[in-house]
């Protein structure tokens, strides 16, 4: 029988919603127990975890000197506790791509990256070739150590769980690593991982200057902005915008892009999303291919037309 430890995420008040999509793949695999050990300096994030339907434990580790954003501090502790469990996931986020194969790798695993489905305890699909094609891995491994696509599960809602709580002090922090700080982009739209509605724009957008006119229309219904690498690379925005490959994997309800062609590496980032709409002035655009609509047309004059009848 399974048993599950998951690497929680936070932004230091509040649980990222990548654990809950986490939490709804290990419950796939039928488990025995869910555990999730959470590294925080915030009391209040261990009863959030606790409200999740399904966790049997949370394992709340007292972190000071910001050591719970250092994958060098938490991956050996997050090892020492996998003694007990069959799978240890994490979500394929930037954390978990930063903790994970390190905790992998004390454990002398190999790591199964990207899981989007689970067909046993020992099978899974992931994506490879940016998305082009689907391959059903098996692992007869005593442990198994995983990311989780988040994009490809939905969000575990309930909040009536009744987990227990531990607690404990963080003693094994790394000496060789330090917390200097971290840096946001000020925003009061949704982020862009965990948005219902995203706009982007690509690089027929023109200019950093033009880009004022995405992001209007996304402020005037709710969205959240994202950006094609071309955008990026031609320093309209900045990287933390960039939708793809490289950059974020998103799954919104509706993803609405501007100029973008639709390069395979941007449409690995958003081939997960419930409603596709494309606007482009190049009718023979790849994006046209994926998008559920898809209207040729120049965008400035169609996105002051919909800021119109919005």
């Amino acid at each position: 029988m399974s048993k599950v430890l998951i690497l929680a995420e936070h932004n230091g008040s509040t649980i990222n919603q990548s654990t809950a999509k986490v939490l709804t793949a290990a419950k796939q695999l039928n488990p025995q127990l869910i555990d999730v050990v959470l590294f925080a300096n915030n009391t209040d994030l261990s009863g959030q975890v606790a409200a999740m339907n399904g966790v049997n434990e949370v394992k709340y580790i007292q972190c000071n000197d910001n050591h719970d954003q250092l994958a060098a501090s938490i991956a050996p502790t997050v090892a020492d506790m996998a003694g007990d469990y069959t799978h240890i996931f994490g979500p394929s986020t930037t954390f978990g791509k930063d903790v994970m194969p390190r905790v992998a790798a004390l454990l002398e695993v190999n790591q199964l990256s990207d899981v989007m489905e689970i067909i046993d305890a020992n099978t899974f699909k992931r994506p490879i070739y940016a998305g082009n094609a689907i391959i059903t891995v098996k692992t007869n491994t005593a442990q198994i150590v995983a990311t989780v696509r988040t994009a490809s599960f939905t969000a575990e809602k309930s909040t009536d769980g009744t987990a227990t709580v531990t607690e404990s002090t963080l003693t094994s922090a790394a000496n060789h690593t330090s917390f200097v700080n971290i840096s946001t982009g000020n925003s009061d739209r949704p982020d862009l991982q965990t948005a219902s509605k995203v706009i982007s724009g690509g690089r027929g957008v023109g200019s950093e200057e033009n880009f004022k006119i995405v992001y209007d229309l996304a402020d005037k219904i709710g969205a959240a902005t994202g950006a094609s690498r071309a955008a990026v690379d031609a320093g309209y925005v900045p990287n933390d915008m960039q939708v793809g490959q490289t950059g974020k994997i998103i799954a919104p309800d509706l993803y609405m892009c501007f100029g973008i062609s639709g390069a395979i590496q941007h449409l690995t980032g958003i081939k997960d999303a419930g409603t596709i709409v494309a606007i482009n002035k190049d009718a023979d655009a790849p994006i046209f291919e994926v998008a559920d609509v898809g209207l040729v047309g120049d965008l400035f004059k169609i996105i002051p037309e919909m800021m119109e009848k919005l």
